[in-house]
């Protein structure tokens, strides 16, 4: 393996590659505009994010996948078939970064807490093939549960499966790249030797400024299936 190899860049998806609202919640939009989503699912994700809100926010509604309670897994190739995965305003300048790291030889991962099938999904838009690290719906018989299969791919889990591929891979994680916009990403950002913000919050910008990080302002672009084929731009960088 190659010095270039052994340095990894790490991206989080939504809100740093993608314009909000987040990839899962266009999908599940689509779902209730097909009326696939039944009140039954509603109730059952209601009841459990009203159970869980007061101690995890987080598993109350982010890792809430009951509104998936016995869906087809086929959904989302019907979603993608329909060309929903070319409607969410991408980064330019993320695509960019992208490349740039691909074409220095870096290992490239989608990291982030949105459902695998999608980022894949979404992925095709990209310059070149990234690894995807993501969170698995649990299915059963070709159905999702609604229960996830590991763990929500947010905040700490970020930093673990990081560290996962830095000893599968042999990564130097001193050397690599990580970014995130909110303060979720934070252990990812941690993780690495070089943490980019990126559109951040107030709260990341505020600890990326206190600490040195790089900011960085993406800004919108509408792309289609080939827009990892189109000219790329140079990244803006603000400090």
């Amino acid at each position: 393996m190659n010095d270039s190899a052994k340095i990894g860049a790490f991206f989080d998806l939504d809100g740093t590659l993608i314009a909000r609202p987040s990839l899962e919640w266009r999908f599940l939009a689509h779902l209730l505009a097909c009326d696939e989503v039944s009140r039954a699912n509603l109730v059952l994700w209601l009841g459990h994010c009203a159970k869980t809100i007061l101690r995890d926010r987080l598993a109350a509604i982010e890792a809430n996948k009951l509104y998936l309670t016995g869906l087809h897994e086929s959904l989302v190739t019907e979603w993608t078939a329909a060309g929903a995965p070319n409607s969410p305003p991408v980064f330019l300048e993320g695509m960019t970064r992208i490349a740039w790291h691909h074409g220095h030889g870096h290992r490239v991962f989608l990291v982030t807490g949105t459902l695998a099938p999608l980022a894949r999904a979404i992925a095709q838009r990209f310059p070149c093939p990234v690894e995807i690290i993501a969170t698995e719906p649990e299915i059963f018989d070709g159905h999702w549960t609604g229960w996830l299969a590991g763990e929500h791919m947010s905040g700490k889990a970020k930093a673990g499966a990081i560290r996962a591929l830095a000893a599968q891979y042999g990564l130097k994680l001193g050397e690599s790249h990580a970014y995130g916009n909110h303060i979720a990403d934070l252990p990812m950002l941690e993780a690495v030797g070089n943490p980019v913000a990126v559109n951040p919050s107030r709260r990341l910008a505020r600890l990326a400024r206190s600490r040195g990080w790089r900011i960085y302002k993406w800004h919108e672009w509408q792309a289609t299936a080939q827009a990892g084929r189109t000219n790329l731009l140079t990244p803006t960088e603000a400090q």
